[in-house]
This record gives C-alpha cells, structure tokens and sequence, in this order.
C-alpha cells in the first residue's frame, strides 16, 4: 500500500491547529471483545446458576483450557496479574534482594516491594530488550534469593542463561509473562519454565477476562500451596491450613476469558497483519525502527513497538508522542523512565544502579495501537502522520520548542512510501 502524504504544512497537524487524524482517541490496548453472543450466553448461564465466584464451573474449565494449551500441569485464575505476581513470590519464600529488570510495568517491581523485599533492578540486552544475564550474574549478592525474568513484548528472556545462573547460585527463577501468551521460546509455549510463570490477562491484552491473571507451573506442591494462599489459606469448609488472602477470579472474568480463548487465533492472525502492514508503511523511514517478531517462533504480535533514534530524525520520541496524541494517535512510551527511576525505587541510594540500556531505550520506545479495533485505514492514518513527522522532524522541533501554534511554515513533505 502506497500512501501520498497529506500533511505539508505546520498548521495541518493539529497540535499546530489543523483537524486531528481520528475524531475519536485510537489508544493502544483497546480491548478485543470476541464473539458476543457465546460471551452473553456463559453471562446469562452464570447468571442463572447464581455461582458467580468461589471457583465455579467457569474458572475451573478456563484453568483447564490454560493448562492444556500451555502443556503445563497447573493454571491457577487469579483476580489479576498483580496479585498472581504477590502471591507466587510469597509461595517461593522469596526474601532480601530479588533481581528483575527495571524495562518492565512497575507492578514487577511492586510486587517485591509491597511485601518488604528488594528489587534490585538489572540492565537489558539491546537485542531483545530482556534481562542481560551477565548483568544478574554481576548483581548477585549474598541476599539475593531470586530472580523474575520479564518476556517483554511477547520475546522470551534468555531462559537457559538464566536458568543456569539460579541453578549454580541456588536462587529461585519465575517469569512475569504478562506480555507472553501464546509466545513460545524454542518451540514450546510460554508458560512452563522457571518454577513458575504469571500472566496477565487484563482487557489491554489480546487474550483477557477483563480483569484477571493466572500462575503456571509444573510443581504440584506450588500449584497446591498457591491454590490454597489466593483463597484465604482455605482447604474447604473451615478448614484454614496456609496464611492467605483473596486472589479468586469471578466467573464473569473466566466466562470472558474462554470467549477470548475461542477467538485467540483470530486475534493473533488481525495483530500479525497489522503489524506487517505497519512494518509496509514505516520501511524506510529514517530513525524508526520497528521491533520484529521471531518467525521462527510462535507469537502473539501483540505489540506494535518502535524505537526512535533522535539523532536521525531530529526530532524526540517525547515530541512525537505530543504530536500524535494531538491527532488522537494515542501512543504509549513502554516503559518510561524505568521502575528504577519511579518512586520509591529513585529516592533510594542509587550507587551501583548504572543501566546505560535501559536508560537509552526508554527514551526511545514507542507503542503504536493495533488489535480488532484498528483497520488498515485507521494503521494508514497513523503512519501517514507518523511519516510527516519523523521526515521533518527539525523542522516541527523548532516549532514546538518556539511556543507559537498555526502559521504558514512550509516543510518538506519527504518521499512516499
């Protein structure tokens, strides 16, 4: 698809006062909703059956379903990936220091810190954008007790580096696979590695429950011991044997969830030529690369990411999100500035928390929407705009930085693509 640019005037962006690309936000993450009528139908069964929590029929048929397709022994449902995260770090007896990278959502880091633990935050590798193993392996320290590995943007971690460092320093190993569903790494699924991985499945990702997470394992006395802490420590009926609290999902959440399950491949096949439609428009372009996927893996291309070299194309990804947003082109900077440089982990003594990737990288990465509710207009728009912008990026740089809006500026159109 080859598109003319629109755009050849300061003014016919609209954040120098031309009309917005979309009349409506276009924001990354809008929810897949799948097909309604099965969604309503298990809403109304559910309904009926007045079992609306407490491990229904739903969730124990979305674990099942979970565990089938993952190929791993135990899918616990949780009421989100944030506590699935507390729970499984509590069920580990992770204590002191536990290494994680800094590129990832701050509930990573949070759910260390929300039960007094450290999370000592290690650089990436510039290929993949997850944990350099040779930098937790620098990090180790005497209390240190594990290490969770991110697979960011549906790309596995160096599972085996990372596997043999917990192996040779006696640290346990679990995964936040938020991102990962329906990924693989060395042609198994996501899902089965480290003692155990969690998901999300909040209504940002293409598989969700609206709300909603899981923790995978193949360790039977784990499975057991997590069952029993997210519902209150409780074996059944009075019969408290752990110390827990209220991870439970709802049957709503599960009855969504097996609806996005029957849809997962449909999804995938939308995010796959979509982000090869995006990869059609933006060759080329100076500055802006777009990451790609492992094809010889299986993948979820969830994820529509960019990194943006200022250097090239003059102009700040910071500037560019400004400009797009006024287009109501909602994109995200994932993960801007680093959990390591969000409160309370920047306050802390910092000596020693040298990540020179991770700092240029989250100034660089930028998430484009993707997903059922974009259409190949909506992904020609975008980078019609995002075009105009990164090929005249000094240009529009110097015009932000000035103060003044509208006007009769001329600026190159640049190429067509």
């Amino acid at each position: 698809m080859t598109m003319t640019l629109r755009a050849q005037n300061a003014g016919d962006l609209a954040f120098f006062g031309g009309p917005p690309a979309f009349d409506v936000k276009l924001h990354v993450g809008r929810p897949n909703i799948g097909a309604r009528d099965r969604l309503l139908e298990r809403l109304n069964d559910i309904i009926d059956r007045r079992w609306l929590t407490n491990n229904g029929v739903y969730v124990r048929e979305f674990e099942t379903r979970v565990a089938s397709l993952l190929g791993v022994k135990h899918c616990i449902a949780m009421c989100n990936g944030t506590v699935a995260l507390e729970i499984t770090i509590r069920a580990l007896g992770l204590t002191g220091e536990v290494l994680v990278p800094s590129m990832t959502f701050v509930a990573t880091a949070h759910a260390l810190e929300w039960q007094a633990i450290t999370p000592v935050f290690c650089d990436i590798d510039p290929e993949t954008l997850t944990l350099d193993p040779a930098d937790v392996e620098r990090r180790v320290t005497p209390r240190t007790s594990g290490i969770i590995g991110v697979h960011l943007f549906g790309r596995a971690c160096d599972v085996g580096a990372l596997e043999d460092i917990a192996a040779r320093r006696g640290l346990q190993l679990m995964f936040d696979a938020s991102h990962a569903f329906g990924a693989s790494h060395q042609g198994a699924l996501i899902g089965r590695f480290g003692a155990a991985e969690v998901f999300s499945f909040h209504a940002t990702k293409f598989v969700n429950t609206l709300e909603g997470g899981a923790v995978t394992t193949n360790d039977d006395d784990l499975a057991a011991k997590i069952r029993l802490m997210k519902n209150f420590g409780f074996a059944g009926y009075d019969d408290v044997r752990h110390v827990g609290t209220n991870g439970k999902m709802n049957e709503f959440s599960a009855a969504m969830g097996l609806t996005s399950l029957e849809d997962m491949d449909a999804v995938i096949a939308v995010n796959r030529a979509n982000h090869a439609l995006y990869r059609q428009q933006l060759a080329g372009l100076p500055g802006v690369t777009l990451r790609t996927y492992n094809e010889a893996e299986r993948n979820n291309y969830q994820y529509i990411v960019l990194q943006i070299d200022a250097d090239a194309t003059g102009i700040h990804r910071d500037d560019i999100v400004r400009l797009l947003h006024a287009e109501n082109i909602i994109a995200r900077r994932y993960f801007h500035p680093g959990c390591h440089r969000m409160e309370p982990y920047r306050s802390r003594d910092a000596s020693g928390m040298d990540l020179p990737v991770t700092e240029r990288v989250t100034e660089q990465v930028l998430s484009l929407p993707t997903g059922t509710a974009v259409d190949s207009d909506d992904i020609g728009k975008v980078c019609d705009r995002l075009r105009h912008i990164a090929l005249n990026g000094p240009a529009l740089s110097r015009r932000m930085r000035s103060g003044t809006e509208g006007g009769t500026a001329w600026i190159a159109a640049g190429s067509q693509a």
